[in-house]
């Protein structure tokens, strides 16, 4: 899997033909494309072909932010600054939700992609219709290089490219080789605000239930005796947390991946689901907490900002996996995952049929439990999984169900040792 749809050097964009481009946009998309779709990315193209005549640099189409699940229209990296462009075709107003929405993808960049880190990135928002607007060049009020949306029209794209070059003029150059290679990694600050933000709310107030909390404390605290051991000794393990639904496994996850941020001692976590819904709710639960938090304290945050502070230990694990296979050498940069309904994870026909309609990956020939052991199992060193499994709940047709998660560690990760708590806190070793 690329990370992007297309990718190259500007010169080589500028000598191909725009319906080659467009092709191998198509076949990377790997789904049917709406004939709007391919309107708006042969404008991009012609557009792209004219303001970047006599430059030099390296340029993507449908850039996957990793782990994040977006994509974005277009990246260019010329000297020392990322471009986002944002392309609005046809539109003649600048709407506040595009504005957000080019200033999330650099948030995201810029917590989440570790060779974004120390650059500057530029948000420019294009409405291919508009005519008359003024490009204003400055940074965010933070001042970390990350500079305010910019309103383009297309006639003044290429000026504003040559402002903010000249803005940026004393930075290094950005090598596109080492810009590529970035990995998802967020950055110390991200994750201390992550943090603190959940521990300043109330468990309660992000999601109902009945669970008894000693219980829960009781649950983390085993989980948290295992992951320090699996770390001392050097050896990988994987945890089984079962329990009706309110039973409070998702509660234990997140207090587990709370406590495993510390940058120091290299005991990174992330809480994984594939429930959408409740991703968001989590996420919006917390990033609305923020706002109020700092509104009282005489500080404005935007909605985007806060919602950026909580995405290092909620994700969605199907991002998780696809990241995964973009870099297919390296381990993650966490060494604890924690899947919430992970009884719910694909089978191997399911897997493989998805992998080659939706990714158009061929030959993809394990369930997904196996290739999610196996991206933790790329750690030389230690690793833990904790899979939280709703009990009583029905598995869908080409659900895995927790069978598969165990028949994959007999059949390929003989090493892991396997345990299983039962209604919060008692504790079965199946293997050691």
């Amino acid at each position: 899997m690329r990370r992007a749809y297309y990718a190259s050097s500007i010169g080589n964009f500028l000598q191909t033909s725009p319906n080659e481009i467009l092709g191998e946009l198509t076949r990377a998309h790997a789904r049917n494309i709406e004939q709007t779709q391919l309107n708006a990315w042969l404008e991009q193209i012609n557009i792209l072909k004219r303001v970047l005549i006599n430059r030099s640099g390296r340029l993507y189409f449908e850039y996957a932010i990793p782990r994040m699940g977006k994509r974005i229209d277009v990246v260019l990296l010329i000297g020392p600054v990322i471009f986002v462009l944002e392309f609005k075709v046809g539109e003649s107003h600048f709407t506040s939700s595009a504005l957000d929405q080019v200033i999330d993808y650099c948030l995201d960049l810029k917590n989440f992609h570790e060779s974004s880190y120390d650059s500057f990135i530029a948000p420019v928002l294009i409405a291919t219709a508009s005519r008359h607007i003024t490009p204003i060049i400055c940074t965010t009020p933070k001042g970390d290089k990350l500079l305010s949306p910019i309103r383009s029209t297309v006639p003044l794209l290429s000026t504003v490219l040559d402002e903010v070059l000249s803005f940026a003029s004393d930075e290094p150059f950005i090598d596109p080789d080492v810009w590529e290679r970035g990995r998802y990694c967020p950055t110390p600050t991200i994750i201390e605000a992550a943090l603190a933000l959940y521990k300043g709310h109330s468990v309660d107030d992000i999601t109902r239930h009945e669970a008894d909390k000693p219980d829960i404390s009781l649950t983390t605290e085993s989980i948290d005796n295992i992951i320090r051991a699996s770390r001392d000794g050097n050896f990988k393990s994987i945890c089984f947390v079962t329990g009706v639904p309110g039973a409070g496994k998702t509660l234990v996850g997140l207090n587990t991946a709370t406590k495993h941020q510390n940058k120091d001692d290299g005991l990174y976590s992330v809480f994984l689901s594939g429930n959408g819904p409740l991703v968001a709710i989590l996420r919006e639960a917390l990033a609305r907490d923020n706002i109020e938090t700092e509104k009282a304290r005489g500080v404005t945050v935007k909605k985007g900002e806060a919602r950026s502070q909580v995405r290092s230990f909620i994700q969605n694990v199907h991002h998780f996996r696809d990241e995964c296979l973009v870099d297919q050498n390296r381990p993650p940069i966490e060494h604890v995952a924690l899947f919430d309904e992970a009884q719910r994870a694909w089978n191997l026909q399911q897997t493989s049929s998805f992998m080659l309609r939706k990714k158009n990956v061929a030959n993809f020939n394990i369930s997904e439990p196996e290739f999610l052991i196996s991206c933790l199992d790329r750690h030389p060193d230690w690793a833990v999984i904790v899979c939280l499994v709703g009990g009583g709940q029905e598995i869908n047709i080409r659900e895995a169900g927790i069978s598969e998660w165990i028949e994959a560690l007999n059949r390929a990760y003989p090493d892991w040792r396997i345990l299983h708590f039962i209604a919060s806190n008692r504790l079965r070793i199946w293997r050691r």
